[in-house]
């Protein structure tokens, strides 16, 4: 396993994930819906692998739906970064981080255009069942300091 972190700008979310290949075997997905352009966003999961998604102040994070409001994607309030996208289905947890939010010390691969867009909402949930971390984890320490 190959261990990778990132996270939001002011390190208030952080990421750990455990990716089955070295990270240069990694394509990033770069969404062609809007808000994914608007956002520069390039998806990286490893259904094989894991995510841990530790949150500091909870009370800092913020989560957005949009398209079919299927999945869940999640920002930084304090510094505005969009570091990942989770999806819960029958009690299970699946995600996908912006690749943008990772700092691997060694570069992904180029990215990919896709066009998830024009799949339906059961083809969507389908496809994240498929690519996306399987193996989810929400850490979010007390809102209180």
């Amino acid at each position: 396993m190959y261990k990778v972190n990132g996270g939001c700008h002011c390190g208030n979310i952080r990421l750990e994930l455990e990716l089955t290949s070295a990270p240069a075997t990694y394509r990033p997905r770069a969404c062609d819906c809007d808000f994914c352009r608007k956002h520069a966003a390039a998806y990286i999961s490893d259904p094989g692998g894991s995510l841990v998604i530790r949150i500091r102040d909870s009370r800092e994070l913020r989560r957005y739906r949009q398209g079919a409001g299927l999945a869940e994607y999640l920002f930084c309030a304090s510094c505005g970064v969009f570091v990942g996208v989770v999806y819960s289905d029958e009690g299970k947890l699946y995600g996908a981080v912006n690749a943008r939010a990772v700092g691997t010390g060694e570069a992904f691969g180029p990215e990919q255009v896709v066009s998830p867009k024009q799949l339906s909402a059961d083809e969507k949930s389908r496809r994240w069942r498929d690519i996306w971390f399987a193996k989810v984890e929400v850490q979010a320490a007390s809102a209180s300091k």
